[in-house]
């Protein structure tokens, strides 16, 4: 992958790192701690801008996250909760749990997802809550382009700096995240097991029928 990504970044320009970004937030299995700090090292040589390559990574990057806003738009709030009511095991969340979380969210979406595109594995999905507790457009896309920057900003500027050395950054960062993934997954699968179906917050939710 890693001279797919760098042969892509090299033919493409700028609108390659727009579409290599875009497709990371879409299909997370595509790094984008490769994409950014290899188009950081083209800088570094002088084929490419420094502030444009930053630029084409975030306009690809938010693009991906606004995808997965709308999709969190189109589920919303009650189609969550159904769900939830139905497969609340796997998604390790009843449909109190829905509530309670869409009231949060309301209360400190914003740096949520600020912080949540600095991490990985969060920031392709965290635009999901943000659009299910339907986040207003504007302040979303101001959070999502901040988290955003700050992220394409340190992998290029990593590139960048490190020049021919560039293949240290994947070294130094896919580490980090694998850590970050593995203590996710952990995390899910203990909340898989030990969930018990219990909604203290259903309450309010009517009766199934039938």
């Amino acid at each position: 992958m890693f001279d797919w990504i760098a042969g892509f970044v090299e033919s493409g320009g700028y609108a390659g790192i727009v579409l290599l970004m875009l497709l990371e937030n879409v299909f997370p299995p595509i790094p984008s701690e490769l994409i950014m700090p290899l188009a950081g090292f083209a800088a570094s040589r002088g084929e490419m801008n420094l502030a444009l390559v930053i630029a084409s990574g975030s306009l690809g990057s938010v693009l991906g996250a606004v995808f997965w806003y709308y999709l969190g738009r189109w589920l919303g709030t009650a189609g969550l909760r159904k769900f939830a009511a139905r497969h609340g095991r796997w998604l390790t969340l009843s449909p109190g749990d829905v509530d309670r979380a869409d009231r949060w969210f309301d209360r400190h979406g914003i740096w949520v997802v600020v912080f949540g595109r600095l991490l990985p594995a969060v920031r392709t999905l965290i635009s999901v809550p943000a659009g299910v507790s339907e986040m207003r457009l504007l302040p979303f896309l101001v959070a999502t382009t901040v988290g955003t920057v700050l992220w394409t900003s340190l992998l290029t500027a990593l590139g960048y700096v490190l020049a021919a050395e560039y293949a240290a950054v994947a070294d130094w960062v896919d580490p980090v995240s694998k850590v970050v993934i593995g203590l996710l997954v952990a995390g899910y699968l203990y909340r898989v097991v030990t969930f018990s179906g219990r909604d203290r917050g259903a309450g309010d939710m009517p009766p199934p029928s039938g």
